[in-house]
């Protein structure tokens, strides 16, 4: 039950903000303002130090927040994936295929996102257990491809990441994305100290997502 309702939030909310910082702090920050900002799923990124303590930090510290869902980004394999659920991330995302890490989420019954490029690796995602799978670098193909997959594998839920922005998420979303990923566009702001712009950003995507779905 609480693995679909995790589910749910994500598609509800269209967006998962990749939340890269350069300290624990920085990444702190960043969530209130994407919060704020009107984003309640929040993805925190291995490559942030300390990641999982973030996450173990940030879980406890908005514990009464219903509305608000982390889980673990970046995540590479089983033993990084069960630290992260056990810091309390409620989903998993990885850039790359990897069934320990599928196994491990399975296991613990948390919604598992790993990533792939073609319609090949999808379907490997698929079979091996994968709630979602993240179209990544989406850079690299453009939101055709979203419509390119789910033409002979329409029942794939697909979040592309990487290159996702305000220009082109409507694009995203119309083409048949389950939600998106974004990361520089969201928090570009985080380089300057700049958590009001960070702020905004993560607001614009709302609106438009909302717009996209209208």
């Amino acid at each position: 039950m609480k693995k679909r309702k995790t589910l749910e939030k994500i598609k509800e909310c269209g967006i998962v903000p990749v939340i890269r910082a350069e300290s624990a702090g920085q990444a702190k920050k960043i969530t209130e303002a994407v919060k704020d900002g009107g984003i309640n799923v929040i993805e925190i990124t291995m490559t942030v130090p300390g990641a999982i303590d973030v996450i173990d930090e940030l879980t406890e510290e908005y514990g009464n927040n219903t509305d608000l869902v982390f889980g673990a980004g970046s995540v590479m394999d089983g033993e990084t994936t069960r630290n992260a659920i056990l810091a309390g991330a409620e989903f998993i995302v990885g850039p790359a295929l990897d069934e320990g890490m599928i196994e491990v989420a399975n296991r613990y019954q948390k919604p598992v996102v790993p990533g792939a490029m073609t319609p090949t690796e999808v379907k490997k995602a698929m079979e091996a257990g994968a709630d979602i799978v993240k179209i990544f670098p989406a850079s690299m193909f453009g939101p055709k491809i979203i419509k390119a997959i789910k033409g002979p594998i329409p029942q794939a839920e697909l979040i592309p990441t990487g290159g996702v922005d305000h220009d082109n998420v409507k694009d995203w979303i119309n083409a048949g994305s389950f939600a998106v990923g974004a990361g520089s566009a969201i928090v570009s702001g985080a380089k300057e100290d700049d958590y009001q712009k960070v702020q905004e950003d993560a607001a614009r995507f709302v609106e438009l997502i909302e717009e996209a779905r209208a």
